[in-house]
């Protein structure tokens, strides 16, 4: 999925509570469903941005030569200016872009 595109807030918002349990009828499971997807989307962009890291590491053991690369800090900024895992995870939830279910139902 593409996280960068997303329309989720970068600073903290109140929703609705009735929005937010609505889709399972039970608040708390609803908050379950959507920690999980968080630490799902989180672990996409965690290996997403060590990859792209990775392109600009430098592979010897020499502690002498430690020098800046332009184009890594600017690949951590953009990571650090787009939206929190938790933010885009409420924003799909409350799009119904997240699926869900309970194992034990038919």
């Amino acid at each position: 999925m593409d996280y960068k595109n997303s329309e989720a807030p970068l600073s903290t918002i109140t929703y609705n509570r009735e929005k937010v349990e609505n889709p399972t009828g039970n608040l708390y499971e609803a908050i379950v469903i959507m920690a999980k997807r968080a630490t799902q989307i989180n672990g996409d962009l965690k290996k997403e941005l060590i990859e792209k890291l990775d392109e600009f590491a430098t592979h010897n053991d020499s502690l002498e030569e430690v020098f800046e690369n332009k184009e890594q800090i600017e690949v951590s900024k953009f990571y650090e200016r787009l939206p929190k895992p938790t933010a885009i995870a409420v924003e799909e939830w409350l799009a119904n872009k997240t699926y869900h279910r309970t194992p034990d139902t038919k």
